[in-house]
């Protein structure tokens, strides 16, 4: 039986992956830090789905989180880290704080997420883990620095989790999807938004069911070869 624990599922890219990998029969823990939005999602994806509240930066909740997977599923057999936090400002304005709370967020919160999964893994010598980046992590984005650096980290750590702990059966990979139609984004300035599409060699943004589509095939048998790799459902803003 595949259990999969897939963060900031609330709402977005997680509530797609959520929804798109209880529908290929795995279990989910639908985890966001908002405890109402899980509940619904949870809802909404039906009995294969389990809600969890918790700040994926918070070394308590993500043990609280693991733990309760166990109880009600059993181990996490894949974990995709994509709870998020966006925040916009120019660099001379970026306060300590506001740093401080997007590292947490995105890449302390895949550190920890991840700490907490995979000793299992090991363990049972298989898992899957996928970790979600951004296009901004390789290219940058102009008010974005701090979303941008956590993101650039993110890649980092794939890469060298999956040097690590390929051959003990545990695959490590990442996506960067370019901008996609989510809260998020739609958080962020219509001019900001506006510009950023215009960019685009497809003129215009994602959405969620095109990033779960690439997560759910990184979690597949499909994707056995692949790992420490970012695969980018971009609209052609980032090519390779």
């Amino acid at each position: 039986m595949s259990v999969a624990i897939v963060t900031g599922a609330g709402s977005g890219i997680g509530l797609a992956v959520a929804g798109k990998l209880a529908g290929q029969g795995y279990k989910v823990v639908v985890n966001d830090f908002d405890g109402t939005a899980a509940e619904k999602a949870a809802a909404g994806i039906g009995e294969n789905a389990l809600a969890l509240q918790g700040d994926v930066s918070d070394e308590n909740d993500v043990a609280r989180m693991v733990e309760g997977c166990i109880e009600t599923f059993g181990a996490p057999t894949h974990l995709v880290n994509n709870a998020g936090h966006v925040h916009q400002s120019a660099f001379t304005d970026l306060s300590v704080a506001d740093f401080d709370r997007m590292i947490s967020v995105h890449l302390r919160g895949t550190f920890l997420c991840t700490r907490a999964v995979l000793e299992g893994m090991l363990s049972a010598g298989k898992g899957c883990i996928v970790n979600m980046a951004s296009q901004l992590g390789q290219i940058g984005g102009i008010e974005l620095v701090h979303y941008s650096a956590a993101k650039a980290g993110i890649i980092g750590m794939t890469k060298a989790l999956a040097r690590e702990v390929s051959n003990k059966g545990v695959r490590v990979n990442a996506v960067a999807p370019g901008p996609i139609n989510t809260p998020l984004v739609r958080a962020l300035s219509p001019e900001w938004q506006a510009a950023k599409a215009a960019e685009l060699p497809l003129g215009h943004f994602g959405e969620p069911e095109d990033v779960a589509d690439t997560v759910a095939f990184l979690c597949s048998d499909e994707a056995r070869i692949y790992v420490g790799q970012t695969l980018s459902p971009n609209s052609g803003d980032v090519m390779l």
